[in-house]
């Protein structure tokens, strides 16, 4: 029998934006103050001047630095309060000096911040997929929410009311860790009145021993036992978990995780994609997904990704 994590009503009362004043961090701000206005929740604009790479220049560079980020973030805040994105919302500019995760982390901690929106470049070089050092500190390492905003999300947020929020999809293996994380997804398709497809990444089956040569039918009928078992485990997930306002979707599909749950997403349209990661802090930790699975689909998804670390 699977595991089923308790119910969870996500109410969040505070959002955390940790920028640097880039285009990146430009579309993940536009995604955080929706979130933070459909919740009614404390919004925390954070900027940390890495002091450590500036102090072989000296304390006046340090000084320097520090000066011309609190001239970008009352700027910044400036816009936002004559654009009107900051009406009504409880709000906090945070700037700090010092190590950025180690200072952001503290920053988490300090307020009991519930989710970190941060938003990435995902380049790519020399075959590897790069967050940005910040980014990747968060998603790896944050005990909290973290809402990543890649290059292929939209420029805003799809709760900004503007359209119909479309479906939100949820990637599991069955393993406790992304369990963990479907009570998550489902409030928040229960808060934005969405459809929340349920996806397993099935690997391909085994033939029995007595089977060497198996045929192209020995292989569908064993393929189609393992999708209607899991589909009969998905559907058990939903009827055992808080109930959902709109009939969920199951899909189970057989392919190299990552690739699949990107081409479901992308078939989809899916507005979210929610991933259970495990609580260790070490990145090479076993999780629902292989690290480099989740960080692939962070890095190239067409919407932003929601992980959720217990």
């Amino acid at each position: 029998m699977s595991f089923v994590a308790p119910a969870a009503d996500l109410r969040l009362q505070s959002i955390l934006i940790a920028t640097d004043f880039s285009e990146a961090s430009s579309k993940a701000l536009r995604h955080a103050l929706a979130i933070a206005r459909h919740y009614d929740a404390k919004f925390y604009l954070a900027h940390v001047v890495c002091s450590p790479a500036l102090t072989t220049l000296g304390p006046e560079a340090v000084l320097a630095a520090t000066d011309a980020v609190r001239r970008d973030a009352l700027r910044l805040e400036d816009q936002l309060v004559q654009n009107g994105s900051l009406a009504g919302l409880r709000h906090e500019i945070v700037l700090r000096q010092g190590i950025v995760w180690e200072e952001l982390e503290d920053i988490v901690k300090e307020q009991k911040v519930d989710m970190v929106v941060v938003g990435t470049h995902a380049r790519r070089g020399l075959g590897k997929l790069l967050l940005g050092s910040v980014a990747e500190h968060v998603f790896r390492h944050s005990q909290c929410l973290v809402l990543t905003v890649g290059p292929g999300s939209l420029p805003d947020s799809p709760i900004d009311g503007t359209r119909p929020v479309r479906p939100f999809l949820f990637a599991t293996d069955f393993a406790e860790p992304s369990l963990r994380a479907l009570p998550y997804a489902i409030s928040s398709a229960n808060h934005f009145a969405t459809k929340l497809v349920l996806l397993h990444v099935a690997p391909s089956p085994a033939m029995p021993k007595a089977v060497t040569r198996p045929s192209a039918e020995d292989v569908m009928q064993a393929r189609e036992q393992v999708r209607m078992a899991s589909l009969r485990r998905l559907e058990e997930l939903t009827s055992r978990s808080q109930k959902l306002l709109l009939k969920p979707e199951f899909l189970v599909e057989f392919g190299a995780p990552s690739d699949t749950i990107l081409r479901v997403a992308y078939h989809l349209q899916a507005d979210v994609i929610v991933l259970g990661l495990h609580r260790s802090a070490h990145i090479d930790a076993k999780s629902h997904l292989p690290w480099a699975t989740a960080y692939e689909v962070v890095c190239s998804a067409n919407c932003s990704v929601l992980t959720v670390r217990n």
